[in-house]
């Protein structure tokens, strides 16, 4: 049956029962580790996803001297090859909220799986530059998908008082997996590390077969059966799931009373919370200078006095691993916000730092001073990223949105985030010749507008319902900055 005609069976009154259980019964929240393994084996096949975007990411870094000697590559080329997974991701996320809306989030997740998989094959095979891009074209729309689904079903599956560290686990196997890929990368050919990327692309196709679609959106289309199921395989057999079933069919039941929502109707005041808040974090995110830092890290630490930039680069992704973890255990303990400005004055300190070491060197300042300030402001920096600003945006962005706007409003945001992560690493190096101070002042000045835009605008959403979420903002309907 399509999605139209589920919709439709709603509209003409037709019953939607709900799960009802003896009112002496405990209800989910009283039983929230009731089915604790079925609800963390599906956040594991989730963030397989994760993992297989922070594979194609850090791909390109540990393999850029054998491709291009390979095949006779010149440094555009390979240019090119590196920057044209941005342009895919952007497609991705273009089409990643209908796509997720329209075949489920287990589908979305499962065409992504095929689209990395068939890319990185594409590359695998790879004899000329063209069939190269072409394969890296096509892994990154499919994180592109990734990037938006897994945050999303995470959040529609996980209980209330998991999903914030449940939701971290995203940032974490990202970060798992462009620090093993550069670990693997320095020790096997391109072409083997190629193969590796395959793998969490099956797992991913397998698991998918023994976990649950989400609840929100079986609901969504009118699957009520199949709903009923799913709620009861993620909180237990013999939870009483009546209350949050309520809340979600109350939910449902507005959202058929609302229009279909385009791209241009997020220009609605009634979204303009929800819309500033997910395009503001992932501005604040990438303009902080995520992705410059990132992508030429080694560059950073030669320029800056080391002999040899490996060492820094691989003590930079090593620590963001166990402090993303640590992200994890404080997401639902300490909140989003706290987190978040923390996360931001540490990534201005670490600026700060390293903007004052290129300043030093200028003025012919102690080498071992300039050496110690730049290599600690750049840890500091991702050591702060990876608590806060690298996880929480993700997870704010899949509790903030209403559930007919989700997939229009997540797309926007998942593309916005994926455009400032291309001018940010296409710019740095221009701006690197400009002024290495200037540029790590300017990533700092955005690291203290994050604080100023997180303590103005954006709400606490620790241990609230995706339902009490929405009615916070919608009780408050005017967007006051004052």
């Amino acid at each position: 049956m399509a999605a139209g005609d589920l919709y439709e069976d709603v509209e003409n009154g037709l019953e939607t029962p709900l799960i009802k259980l003896a009112a002496d019964e405990p209800t989910a929240a009283d039983q929230s580790n009731g089915s604790i393994g079925m609800v963390l084996l599906t956040t594991f096949v989730a963030v397989c996803g994760s993992f297989e975007f922070g594979s194609c990411v850090g791909y390109s870094s540990p393999t850029q001297s054998a491709i291009r000697d390979d095949l006779d590559l010149s440094l555009s080329q390979f240019s090119m090859f590196g920057s044209i997974i941005t342009i895919g991701a952007m497609i991705g996320a273009i089409t990643s909220g209908r796509v997720a809306d329209f075949i489920g989030r287990k589908g979305a997740m499962r065409l992504s799986a095929l689209f990395c998989i068939t890319g990185w094959l594409a590359v695998y095979f790879s004899k000329e530059a063209w069939t190269l891009d072409s394969g890296r074209f096509f892994t990154g729309y499919g994180i592109g998908i990734f990037s938006y689904v897994v945050p999303v079903f995470i959040a529609e599956i996980a209980p209330k008082n998991l999903r914030g560290g449940l939701a971290t686990l995203n940032q974490l196997m990202i970060v798992c997996g462009s620090s093993v890929a550069f670990i693997i990368g320095a020790t096997v050919s391109w072409r083997t590390l190629a193969l590796t990327g395959l793998l969490p692309c099956f797992f991913i196709l397998t698991g998918l077969f023994f976990i649950p679609e989400s609840p929100r959106w079986l609901a969504k289309v009118g699957r009520w059966k199949e709903f009923e199921t799913a709620l009861h395989t993620l909180r237990g057999k013999d939870t009483d799931v009546s209350r949050e079933a309520a809340e979600i069919q109350a939910s449902i039941d507005d959202l058929h009373n609302l229009p279909k929502v385009r791209m241009l109707d997020l220009l609605d005041a009634k979204y303009a919370r929800p819309v500033i808040i997910g395009v503001g974090l992932m501005v604040f995110q990438q303009f902080s200078g995520i992705n410059g830092i990132g992508f030429y890290s080694t560059q950073l630490f030669v320029e800056a006095g080391l002999s040899s930039g490996k060492i820094g680069t691989i003590a930079y992704a090593i620590i963001q691993v166990p402090v993303t973890m640590v992200g994890a255990l404080l997401m639902d303990r300490s909140g989003r916000r706290p987190l978040l400005m923390v996360s931001a004055a540490g990534m201005t300190l670490g600026c700060l730092m390293t903007g004052t070491s290129f300043l030093l060197k200028d003025l012919s300042w102690s080498p071992e001073l300039v050496l110690i300030l730049a290599v600690s402001g750049v840890l500091v920096y991702i050591t702060a990223f990876s608590i806060g600003m690298g996880a929480v945006p993700w997870v704010i962005m899949s509790e903030i949105f209403p559930l007919h706007v989700k997939g229009v409003g997540g797309s926007i945001v998942v593309l916005v985030n994926w455009l400032g992560a291309w001018l940010v690493s296409y710019t740095f190096n221009y701006l690197m010749s400009w002024s290495s101070t200037g540029i790590f002042a300017i990533y700092g000045g955005f690291g203290v507008m994050t604080i100023v835009f997180v303590a103005k605008i954006v709400p606490e959403t620790k241990g609230r319902t995706l339902e009490e979420i929405q009615a916070s903002i919608n009780s408050s309907p005017k967007f006051d900055l004052n």
